[in-house]
């Protein structure tokens, strides 16, 4: 079998799901790399081997020794390049979030339906051991129906990962509430069998709208993200505009029935995910969210307080960035590419996961006021549930 060949567009934070694809005669690998930073450009052609090392990314579209595109830029520029690679017969990885409004993403969603070129989207938490661990559990019945989803996002790291580069702009993101929390979304809508149909939220920029920034057009310290400083309030070198929630609460009502409730904050001294959900028959519990840490049940009852549960899992071993996932997810993109056919990742839940995060952020920006999430339309959803097949 010959390699799938590959060109990766943008190769930064998210450089690892290229790497995650990268085995020559194995399968896939690296054959062309594209990044607006020379430095990055000539550093990563000779880390994949390659010579083909471009700044416009349209040189690589009208190759005819590429078989996909892996699209890592920053989010407002998805929809873009995505649907320029998909007009080229490109296969496309989009990165997650699939956009940064509603209307990019069925912009995307929409090329790919014309062009029929395969469009998959990176939410590589549905290959997580942990996201995994849990869907099995609530597929095995050992909770009942889910009818309760709660999750909790404490990032550690916040202000460091997302405070000090374009992330923290809103015209770049929309907003945390959307750039960090698709993937989280994502894995509620998939662990609950639904999609949220009306939202509401409250958030708020609490810490890091007042530390210190650097000037625009100033580059990020040499140090960034090797070293950290602690307290939250002891960051400084922030972006230049700082103008994204650092905390943020999210409610929401299901089109299946299941209440769901999300919850981020940036500035907390731990750095992982806690799902709970709670079924008609029990309730299920992470703790801790990388390989070798647990997912506890509890289904019998009523009780007290219990530390020991009715059923402890194992969160599986797992090797690779992600607790493996980015392995599993460019292994399925891969896969998809040369076969076709239904894949565990989904370009209308990753839509989905970005309208709810769109009227969330309008909503705690508008004092908390509900809103709908507006619908897919029906024939886009029947194409890519059905393999992308007409």
């Amino acid at each position: 079998m010959s390699d799938l060949r590959i060109g990766v567009i943008g190769l930064g934070l998210r450089r690892s799901i290229a790497t995650s694809a990268h085995h020559p005669g194995e399968g896939s690998a690296i054959t062309a790399v594209c990044d607006l930073d020379p430095e990055v450009r000539r550093r990563e052609a000779e880390r994949f081997g390659t010579e083909v090392a471009v700044e416009d990314y349209k040189l690589l579209l009208g190759r005819d020794d590429l078989d996909a595109i892996i699209v890592a830029t920053p989010d407002d520029t998805h929809e873009t390049i995505a649907i320029d690679a998909l007009r080229a017969g490109k296969a496309v990885f989009v990165e997650k979030p699939l956009g940064i409004t509603v209307e990019s993403c069925d912009n995307i969603l929409r090329a790919a339906y014309e062009t029929g070129t395969r469009l998959y989207v990176g939410h590589n938490m549905r290959h997580m051991g942990v996201v995994r661990l849990m869907r099995d559990i609530i597929a095995r019945g050992d909770i009942g129906e889910p009818k309760a989803v709660w999750v909790r996002h404490f990032v550690g790291y916040g202000g460091d990962y997302y405070f000090k580069d374009w992330h923290a702009d809103r015209t770049r993101t929309t907003g945390l509430l959307l750039q960090k929390a698709a993937h989280d979304i994502d894995v509620l809508h998939w662990l609950a069998g639904g999609y949220t149909r009306r939202v509401n939220a409250l958030g708020d920029l609490l810490v890091y709208g007042d530390l210190p920034r650097r000037e625009a057009d100033t580059p990020r310290p040499a140090n960034w993200l090797r070293e950290f400083d602690w307290p939250p309030t002891a960051r400084k070198d922030l972006h230049h505009i700082v103008d994204v929630e650092d905390v943020s609460v999210m409610n929401m009502q299901l089109d299946n029935g299941v209440v769901a409730a999300y919850q981020q904050c940036h500035f907390t001294p731990d750095y992982w995910r806690n799902y709970t959900v709670i079924g008609t028959e029990g309730r299920l519990e992470n703790f801790g969210d990388s390989p070798g840490d647990e997912v506890k049940v509890w289904n019998t009852g009523p009780s007290g307080y219990r530390r020991d549960a009715d059923i402890t899992y194992r969160v599986p071993e797992a090797g690779g960035s992600h607790g493996g996932g980015d392995t599993r997810i460019m292994a399925e993109f891969c896969r998809f590419v040369r076969d076709g056919g239904v894949t565990d990742t989904s370009p209308v839940a990753a839509r989905m996961s970005v309208a709810a995060g769109v009227l969330a952020t309008r909503s705690l920006r508008e004092g908390g006021a509900p809103f709908e999430v507006p619908a897919l339309d029906p024939e886009l959803i029947a194409y890519f549930e059905g393999g992308q097949v007409r």
